[in-house]
């Protein structure tokens, strides 16, 4: 990973790459999206979440999106956030 994180979620993708979302680094919650391509061995930082979050879930649907709910921040998040397979960088 380009970034250390912990309490994040990776999801893995119809395609076989593998999206990381949220977590912690040593001090807050994040924002930042990294995707790994088990096929070059590659990460790559991708588009930023609109929250910062750790501790959350994230679901890939059946036409590729991947759904990423609560979670936390400082407090608990009610918010949800959704990636367009279009979005993610395949």
């Amino acid at each position: 990973m380009n970034i250390g994180r912990f309490s994040h979620t990776a999801s893995v993708l119809p395609n076989g790459k593998v999206l990381v979302t949220g977590g912690y680094d040593a001090f807050s919650a994040m924002n930042s999206t990294e995707l790994y391509d088990p096929s070059t061995g590659t990460w790559q930082m991708t588009s930023h979440m609109n929250y910062a979050r750790g501790s959350h879930s994230a679901s890939v649907l059946k036409n590729g999106n991947v759904f990423v709910a609560g979670g936390l921040d400082s407090i608990g998040l009610n918010t949800s956030e959704l990636y367009e397979s279009s979005q993610i960088n395949q």
